[in-house]
């Protein structure tokens, strides 16, 4: 059977689902193509941080992209919150960084300095706190000894991941979109009229216009309409606690406390390949970290340990393209899912259902990965 539509987005992950719901809202006849629960999701153990605070060191455009991302997440939210009928459980009151040790906590400080040096227009929002202004601003905080402050990020906060994933969807669905899961994109076919024909497990949809926002399996897909992007998996390994009394106020790097009182701890980030293995290792680097932060720890028990695979490009940064020889083809990768959420659904979508990219896009063309190397 062959199904006309305005954009096949190849991939309904946190991208994916994204760009579907925003493409669905501006009117498009859209059809998102979900693989199966077996695949490399990044999703199914993203750790729920929408993060500013030092993203982007060395590379002010994403600086800026993960700010404009933040400063649109509130009404984004609110929005999808209302259209799904799903709760979020987002909170947006900023987010820490612990430092154990005076070295750490000047390491972080000068860090944080450069990382704002690199883009003076943004407003700062970071601040470093030492252990007493820490422990003020958060009397019910109790820290290790170790502890020598944190820094805070005024702009960080903190979601449900499979909430926001399964609301975005429910909108999508309810925008009139259509969602296969179990439907993995396998072939991606130019027609000679111009648009594309998306196959899958026998099925052949024709199109407009097409996204590939398939993670890992970008890898594949994307070579077949000139849409070559390095990519490599990284491991990372996640351990759930019991549901506690609550004893961290805001989200931290490698510590969040969900609504439902359960605290994740994580994440590794080991370049290991495909292997989806969890290790005892891991869990014994990752629980003497927190423990040095919150020793309040001791007492939970474990119920949870998991891994996930990260989809990264060679400089850690987002891919968004379009085929030079293929128009219409357009691919959008990136390891920050939960935080840019909000632009792909917004800016993101709203340009694409126009047939383009916005321009301040162009930096994070795959093209910057085939500068030829000095001998």
């Amino acid at each position: 059977m062959t199904h006309d539509y305005d954009v096949i987005v190849a991939g309904a992950g946190m991208v994916g689902s994204a760009i579907a719901y925003g493409l669905a809202g501006a009117g498009r006849r859209v059809l998102a193509l979900d693989g199966a629960d077996t695949d490399y999701r990044a999703a199914k153990a993203n750790f729920g941080l929408v993060w500013v605070q030092g993203k982007g060191l060395g590379n002010a455009h994403y600086q800026r992209l993960s700010y404009q991302a933040a400063a649109l997440w509130p009404a984004f939210a609110r929005d999808l919150e209302r259209e799904s009928g799903v709760p979020l459980n987002y909170e947006n009151r900023g987010g820490l960084h612990f430092c154990v040790g005076e070295a750490e906590f000047m390491q972080r400080a000068q860090r944080l300095e450069r990382w704002q040096a690199q883009a003076t227009e943004l407003p700062p929002c970071t601040e470093m706190l030492d252990r007493g202004a820490l422990q003020r601003l958060f009397p019910q905080l109790r820290l290790g000894p170790h502890v020598t402050g944190a820094s805070l990020g005024t702009r960080d906060g903190h979601v449900n991941p499979l909430r926001l994933l399964a609301a975005m969807q429910a909108a999508f669905v309810r925008r009139g979109g259509q969602l296969y899961h179990g439907q993995a994109a396998e072939r991606l076919v130019a027609l000679p009229g111009g648009g594309f024909e998306v196959q899958s497990a026998g099925q052949r949809w024709r199109t407009q216009h097409l996204v590939i926002a398939a993670g890992l399996g970008s890898r594949t897909l994307g070579p077949m309409v000139g849409l070559s992007v390095p990519l490599r998996p990284q491991r990372g390994q996640i351990l759930v606690t019991e549901r506690i009394a609550p004893l961290l106020p805001l989200p931290a790097s490698g510590i969040r406390q969900t609504n439902e009182g359960s605290v994740l701890v994580g994440l590794t980030q080991e370049e290991v390949g495909y292997d989806l293995a969890t290790t005892t290792e891991a869990a014994v680097r990752m629980s003497r970290k927190a423990l040095h932060v919150l020793p309040d720890l001791a007492r939970a028990r474990l119920v949870r340990h998991w891994s996930c695979l990260r989809i990264m490009t060679p400089d850690g940064c987002p891919v968004y393209a379009g085929a030079a020889d293929y128009p219409g083809a357009w691919i959008a990768l990136c390891h920050s899912g939960v935080t840019l959420a909000s632009f792909h659904a917004g800016p993101l979508a709203h340009a694409l259902a126009g047939g383009t990219l916005p321009t301040f896009l162009d930096v994070f063309h795959h093209e910057r990965f085939n500068v030829p190397q000095a001998a």
